[in-house]
C-alpha cells in the first residue's frame, strides 16, 4: 500500500487578541496622555479617557484601568508610545501594578483620515491586538536590570553633550589663538599641553582688546579641562556598570565601555528584541539590496537607530585596524573585488549578530524577564 505524505501545516504564531482580553492604547505627551481600552479579539472600543502625567493622574489611570477591565491584570496588556521617553514614568507605574507594558507599534494613517491624540490611543490599541506574540517589544528596563538601564541611559546621552560641549569649546578657543597675538603656535590642532597652559594663564597689564580675548581664552581652555574630567568620570561610571552588568561585551574585540552602554540601552533585557535579524533592523545594519542588471549587491542602510549604527561602526573600525582576524577578512574580500564600504557593511551584519547571540547566551530570559 503505497505511503501517504502528510502535507504539513504551518504553525501561525498566537496574536495578542489569543493571550489577552483587553489591549490599552496610550498616547503619551509632555501634559496628558490619552487612554483607549478594546476587548479582544474585536477591538471594539471599550472606553477612552484623558488623564494629566502627575503622579496623581497616573494612580487615577490605573484606577480607571482596573475599573473598566475588570481586575485582572494578567488579562490585559498596555501598549504605549514612547514607552522611553515620555511614557517612561507611566511604563514603570503600571509595571509595578503588575501589568505588561510594551512599545505600540509605529501608527499607518491613511490620507484623508483625521487625527487626534484619542484616534492615535485607539490606533496603538487595535495595531496591537492584531500583532503576533512574537513581534511585541517590551518597555526598555523591564526586569531586574531597571536601574542600570536608567542610569546607562542617562549617562551615554550626557556624554554626548559633554563631548559637543568640549568640541565647541576647543574650536572657540582655536579661532581666538589663531585671530590674535596671544604668544602660542596654535598652526596645528591645539595640545592638551597647550590648553592647560593656557587655562594656567594670569591676568597681565595688557591693552582692554587683548586682555580681553585672553581672558576669553583662559575661560574656554578652564571649561574643556573641566570637560576632560567630567568625561573620565562618566566612563568611569558607564564602566563600572557595564563591567557588572554584561562583562562577555568588554571580552569581544574592539567594543569598550562606552559602544557596549549603547548596545545595551537599546538590547535592554532578553526578549525585548526578538532575534539578531530584528536586532539588524534596529541598528540599521540588514543589508539593503541595490542590484540591477547583472550586478548583484547591497548598500549600507541609513536607517535604524543612529546612536546603535554608530556605536557598529565604531567596533568595526577599531576591529579592521587592530584585530588580525577582520584584517584577513578584509584583505580576501578585497582581493574579490569588494569595496571597503561594502567590507564595512557585511562586518557590521556580522558584529550585529554576534552581538546579539553573545547578550542571549550569557542572560537568561528569567533572569531578567519583564516585571509581572
Amino acid at each position: 500500500m503505497p505511503s501517504v505524505t502528510k502535507k504539513r501545516v504551518p504553525i501561525t504564531p498566537a496574536s495578542v487578541g489569543d493571550e489577552y482580553d483587553y489591549v490599552v492604547g496610550v498616547d503619551t505627551h509632555a501634559a496628558t496622555h490619552s487612554y483607549a481600552i478594546v476587548v479582544a479579539p474585536t477591538g471594539a472600543l471599550v472606553s477612552e479617557q484623558s488623564f494629566p502625567t502627575t503622579p496623581a493622574g497616573v494612580a487615577r489611570a490605573c484606577d480607571w484601568i482596573a475599573r473598566r477591565t475588570g481586575g485582572d491584570v494578567t488579562g490585559v496588556l498596555i501598549s504605549a508610545e514612547g514607552t522611553g521617553s515620555y511614557g517612561a514614568i507611566l511604563g514603570e507605574e503600571l509595571a509595578k501594578v503588575g501589568y505588561r507594558v510594551v512599545e505600540a507599534p509605529t501608527p499607518r494613517r491613511e490620507r484623508g483620515h483625521g487625527k487626534t491624540d484619542a484616534m492615535d490611543a485607539v490606533t496603538a490599541a487595535r495595531g496591537t491586538l492584531v500583532m503576533p506574540m512574537t513581534r511585541l517589544r517590551d518597555r526598555r528596563g523591564a526586569g531586574g536590570t531597571a536601574q542600570d538601564q536608567v542610569a546607562l541611559q542617562v549617562l551615554t546621552t550626557a556624554r554626548e553633550q559633554l563631548n559637543a560641549e568640549r568640541v565647541r569649546a576647543i574650536n572657540a578657543l582655536t579661532a581666538l589663538v589663531r585671530s590674535h597675538a596671544l604668544g602660542i603656535d596654535a598652526r596645528r590642532a591645539l595640545s592638551t599641553t597647550q590648553i592647560k597652559e593656557i587655562a594656567r594663564w594670569r591676568r597681565r597689564s595688557e591693552a582692554t582688546g587683548i586682555a580681553t580675548v585672553r581672558a576669553e581664552a583662559v575661560r574656554l581652555a578652564t571649561r574643556v579641562v573641566q570637560l576632560d574630567t567630567e568625561l573620565k568620570t562618566n566612563r568611569d561610571q558607564i564602566t563600572a556598570i557595564v563591567e557588572t552588568r554584561a562583562p562577555e561585551l568588554l571580552a569581544l574585540p574592539g567594543i569598550g565601555a562606552i559602544t557596549a552602554a549603547v548596545i545595551l540601552c537599546v538590547w535592554s533585557h532578553p526578549g525585548r528584541v526578538r532575534s539578531e535579524a530584528a536586532m539588524a533592523q534596529i541598528a540599521g545594519t540588514c543589508p539593503i539590496p541595490a542590484s540591477s542588471g547583472n550586478t548583484e549587491r547591497h548598500r549600507l542602510n541609513r536607517g535604524g537607530d543612529r546612536r546603535l549604527n554608530w556605536a557598529l561602526n565604531t567596533i568595526v573600525l577599531t576591529r579592521m585596524r587592530d584585530d588580525t582576524e577582520t584584517r584577513v577578512y578584509v584583505e580576501r574580500r578585497t582581493a574579490e573585488g569588494k569595496t571597503r564600504r561594502e567590507i564595512r557593511r557585511c562586518l557590521k551584519r556580522y558584529t550585529t549578530r554576534q552581538i546579539y547571540r553573545s547578550l542571549n547566551a550569557a542572560h537568561s530570559p528569567g533572569e531578567l524577564a519583564p516585571a509581572a
